[in-house]
């Protein structure tokens, strides 16, 4: 169930940035608190619209533990004039955000199954709120495989919950690089090449997968050829969302508008229009 729009979808709520972390060279965490309203609750897979006062507007994914009712956490790569800005905001300086809009991930019907995890660049974000929802209420849960890419050592996101996460008996990670360094032993390739080495039960896994188009495209026919059904695999689109409720059509993808039926998609759904290049 997607948890009940705010009254104004269409109006921008004060929040103060409370906290910045730097993750790589063109990455931040922020962690903001509302100054309206109580923080409305979030499910994992699901964006806000956050608003760089003067400048603009941009659909950024929950990065944050849907549990924390204290306040909002989004992890930003500053690639344009709005993410930029809301890049180099400082504590205490004020944003405005609307949401959260969007479809979550689908937990609930994952319980019982094993989860393979399946994470390009900064798409390990948007699933870092299933990871810590799969951590908290492991006995819902089997097996959990965590699969992540990144270009290169430098670039790799949230190092030490990696890390921490890796220490737990019913957790599996893998990371790879496009890239390597002189400071990087692990694995040199690209993502669906970890699908293919990964160890896992086709049949009793459900796959979420977010990344670049194409890096979901390659995982998405690594996992078929592993025998996992394609109902069972689902998918986060990034398309160029501006009402984020449906009505401006610019993110429509075939039949499905991403900002009210995704982001996350059931990849039987969309398969054939994410093989159209450019769609």
């Amino acid at each position: 169930m997607i948890p009940a729009l705010p009254p104004d979808t269409m109006m921008p709520e004060p929040w103060r940035v409370r906290s910045v972390v730097r993750e790589s060279a063109d990455v931040y965490t922020l962690g903001l608190e509302s100054l309206s309203s109580p923080v409305p609750p979030f499910l994992p897979g699901q964006f806000n619209m956050l608003y760089a006062f003067g400048v603009g507007e941009v659909p950024i994914s929950l990065s944050g533990d849907a549990a924390d009712v204290s306040g909002f956490v989004h992890t930003i790569r500053a690639v344009g004039a709005v993410s930029t800005a809301l890049s180099q905001a400082q504590p205490d300086s004020v944003l405005g955000l609307r949401g959260p809009f969007g479809c979550g991930w689908p937990l609930t019907e994952a319980s019982g199954h094993d989860i393979l995890i399946v994470a390009g660049g900064l798409g390990l974000a948007p699933l870092r709120p299933v990871i810590y929802h799969l951590l908290a209420h492991s006995e819902h849960f089997g097996r959990i495989t965590i699969l992540h890419g990144s270009r290169s050592p430098a670039e790799i996101l949230f190092r030490s919950e990696l890390a921490m996460w890796q220490t737990r008996p019913d957790v599996s990670v893998a990371i790879t690089v496009d890239h390597a360094d002189p400071t990087w032993h692990g694995h040199v390739g690209v993502v669906p090449a970890l699908v293919e080495r990964a160890v896992f039960d086709p049949p009793g896994t459900i796959a979420f997968v977010c990344g670049p188009e194409v890096m979901m495209r390659f995982s998405a026919a690594a996992l078929l050829a592993a025998g996992v059904g394609a109902n069972r695999i689902h998918v986060s689109m990034e398309r160029n969302m501006k009402c984020a409720i449906g009505l401006c059509g610019h993110c429509q993808f075939g039949a499905d508008f991403v900002c009210r039926d995704g982001p996350v998609l059931p990849y039987d759904r969309i398969a054939k229009r994410l093989a159209v290049p450019e769609l």
